[in-house]
């Protein structure tokens, strides 16, 4: 399960990358707390610790604010989840970057969980590396726009 960090993070991104789209400015952390409902001081140290792993830059000063460090249709969502959440894998004998052997483990090899949680791992990066802040962004579009062609009776 996703932590209210990673997902705030993944709304504030979203956030940024329509606000620069329209305006092509930085966006300040009141107005981004304030558009996305997001409580502010958890906010910041959620941006500072995007922008430390080069997915935001910050402009300080009048007009200043955070923005995407590059085109969101190169922001990936699974970049964002391990940023924060650490290793995709749900077992640490089947994590590719924090590998860890399973202290009841007798056999990896003949491991049914193994087999499992690595193929859970496999499809699990493959959608999340393949799905960019831009994609939500376009979803996200494409959903308000289908509620506002709905008939009310």
């Amino acid at each position: 399960m996703l932590s209210q960090k990673t997902r705030y993070a993944l709304k504030a991104l979203t956030l940024l990358a329509d606000y620069q789209q329209v305006y092509a400015k930085p966006m300040s952390i009141l107005e981004l707390a304030e558009q996305g409902r997001l409580p502010q001081k958890f906010l910041e140290a959620i941006l500072l610790e995007l922008k430390n792993n080069r997915i935001l830059q910050s402009k300080k000063g009048k007009g200043g604010g955070y923005f995407l460090d590059k085109p969101a249709d190169r922001i990936m969502i699974g970049d964002v989840v391990r940023i924060l959440e650490g290793p995709l894998a749900l077992l640490p004998c089947v994590s590719q970057k924090f590998y860890k052997r399973c202290d009841n483990c007798i056999s990896e090899e003949t491991c049914g969980l193994h087999v499992l949680f690595k193929e859970v791992r496999d499809s699990t990066a493959a959608i999340l590396d393949s799905t960019s802040v831009e994609k939500i962004c376009l979803v996200q579009d494409e959903l308000e726009k289908s509620k506002s062609h709905m008939y009310f009776i």
